[in-house]
């Protein structure tokens, strides 16, 4: 029997991911976003709350709408949830547990010219810090703390994943939210399409230059329990590793390494790994 390899189960994963984290198949055809109890929880990749399909929350807009309440309350579940995800699996979820990265990574397929990494898409990765810092974290509190009132920043003039698992699905199944469409969401079309259209020529685009989610768990690359590792007494520098990944990293394993695995294929001297296990392929 032929042996599955590793791409191949890393998009088996990624599409059950996608399966698991939206189960409610039932709210696709009745356009209804699903408000069982285990709506509170958190699944670790981008997944917007409001799609129909959504049987769990999204970290990122569980984290602005617990900082929009920390006047009241300090948003110790959702910390605790994205260190926790952080320290045993790192940026790994990227990788293996984001649908939104599914959708990028088939898109990237489509024959057309690819933008290759360079020092702009270098300098340009840094960007997700700063959407990090100003539209999930600083907008959020200033208006909990100075105005009054919620304002999840980046699932409200940014976020794609939730304009196509949500907006779209919901305005486009319900009449009534269609003439209640606006600028706003004539916008998060906009910012969509220039997104997918973006990753038909450039590896995972959001991924490397806006997704916040990304940023967080780039914070805990080096320490997460899994994931990808470099035995140095046999490696060599050679750089070939490097050279093949799509995303910008400087060294496997870095904070912009998804741990996806691929360049373990292209390593002559065995010196790529799964830590925990050597042997193993996932």
């Amino acid at each position: 029997m032929a042996r599955v390899s590793l791409p191949v189960k890393r998009k088996l994963i990624q599409l059950a991911s996608a399966l698991i984290y939206n189960a409610h198949l039932k709210g696709f055809g009745d356009a209804s976003i699903y408000q069982g109890k285990i709506k509170g929880v958190c699944v670790p990749g981008l997944n917007c709350y409001s799609c129909p399909g959504a049987i769990a929350s999204c970290p990122l807009g569980t984290l602005q709408n617990a900082l929009s309440n920390s006047p009241k309350r300090f948003p110790f579940y959702i910390l605790g949830i994205l260190i926790l995800a952080g320290l045993l699996l790192g940026r790994m979820i990227c990788g293996f547990l984001c649908p939104f990265g599914l959708i990028q990574e088939l898109l990237y397929k489509i024959p057309l010219p690819k933008l290759k990494k360079n020092k702009i898409t270098h300098m340009l990765s840094y960007l997700k810090y700063i959407i990090l810092l100003v539209f999930v974290i600083y907008i959020p509190l200033f208006f909990a703390f100075k105005e009054g009132f919620p304002l999840p920043a980046f699932c409200k003039y940014i976020c794609p994943a939730g304009t196509l698992e949500g907006g779209l699905t919901l305005v486009l199944s319900n009449p009534s939210l269609r003439s209640l469409a606006g600028v706003l969401f004539s916008w998060k079309v906009f910012v969509l399409i220039l997104i997918l259209a973006g990753a038909c020529v450039v590896y995972r685009v959001f991924c490397r230059f806006l997704c916040p989610l990304g940023a967080i768990y780039a914070l805990f690359s080096k320490i997460s329990v899994f994931g990808i590792q470099v035995d140095e007494h046999k490696c060599t520098n050679c750089g070939q590793c490097v050279r093949h990944c799509l995303m910008d990293i400087k060294k496997v394993g870095d904070k912009e390494c998804i741990q996806c695995g691929s360049c373990k294929n292209v390593c002559k001297f065995d010196a790529i790994h799964w830590k925990h296990s050597k042997k193993s392929e996932v």
